[in-house]
């Protein structure tokens, strides 16, 4: 439970993102030229996920949707015991079928971006991974290197025991000391809230806590929890950041199906082993629709 001292200031931070994304929408002059609405949204540039059978789509800058379905995943690869021939294969494959980026351990980082330049595919990796359980200078030098070496996206995980003690000056600290260097580089970040081992009020709290620090994402799971990614999460997560923030659905997700789920839950990247798979079948289906008797 958190004291009332507590309680208020996360109320005051929460007023205050609304009020400054009203502010900041009302002053837009970026609208689509074919909606009176904020923002691009024009159906032809979200027909990959439309038809993979998206019911809502979720728009930010950094986790659209321009790709189709293998410009949502994130092609991951974070088993401690991947060989080098394993991140090759990974990196083939992610060249092969456009994923958004592959995610890999620090120590592949390097390997990963020399394999992957000019493939217009991104080098995404993990800090604090998977406990969290780092202090944040070093969760800070880790994300400053895995930039250096190449990493155009940071997953960060929590201090999870310090959120769940109330802690929440260092939890701020904790996502600052990741979101600053990520934003200086030109580089993504995302918050890994490991929503499984969280209250619901817990992944509230988390979210806030993600998007005050400006992180670009709030993302569900490490895969290595006891729980991965659920659409109730998702949409959880997506009512508490709205619409200025991506949501990254991790653990679990193993099938078009399971992506189509937490697509119309509000998730805007999918964290996945499973990417082949997931387009070869979103291929599929499009090629039976578009077959004259349907088969």
């Amino acid at each position: 439970m958190l004291n009332p001292q507590d309680l208020q200031r996360l109320v005051d931070m929460i007023t205050e993102e609304v009020i400054a994304a009203q502010s900041r929408h009302a002053g837009s002059s970026s609208q689509c030229a074919c909606h009176s609405v904020l923002f691009e949204c024009c159906p032809d540039r979200l027909r990959g996920v439309l038809d993979a059978g998206a019911s809502r789509i979720g728009l930010h800058a950094t986790g659209g949707a321009p790709g189709g379905v293998s410009g949502m995943i994130d092609h991951t690869l974070l088993k401690p015991d991947a060989s080098r021939a394993d991140i090759e294969k990974l990196c083939r494959e992610a060249a092969e079928f456009h994923f958004a980026t592959v995610c890999v351990n620090p120590a592949w980082v390097a390997l990963a971006a020399s394999l992957l330049r000019g493939s217009g595919v991104g080098v995404c990796s993990v800090v604090g991974f998977p406990l969290g359980a780092t202090t944040p200078d070093v969760k800070n030098y880790e994300t400053r290197r895995a930039i250096f070496d190449g990493a155009v996206e940071i997953d960060m995980v929590i201090n999870i025991g310090a959120l769940k003690s109330g802690d929440l000056r260092t939890v701020e600290r904790d996502i600052e000391a990741v979101v600053e260097p990520c934003r200086q580089c030109g580089a993504a970040s995302k918050v890994i809230i490991e929503a499984a081992l969280l209250t619901d009020d817990e992944k509230v709290t988390a979210c806030a806590l993600a998007k005050a620090a400006g992180a670009d994402f709030v993302k569900t799971s490490t895969g290595f929890a006891a729980g991965g990614a659920t659409a109730s999460d998702v949409a959880l997560m997506r009512r508490v950041v709205g619409s200025d923030m991506g949501i990254k659905a991790a653990g679990g997700v193993r099938d078009l199906e399971g992506l189509k789920t937490m697509v119309a839950a509000g998730a805007t990247r999918v964290g996945a082993s499973a990417g082949v798979k997931i387009v070869q079948e979103s291929k599929g289906q499009r090629e039976t629709r578009a077959s004259p008797e349907g088969y």
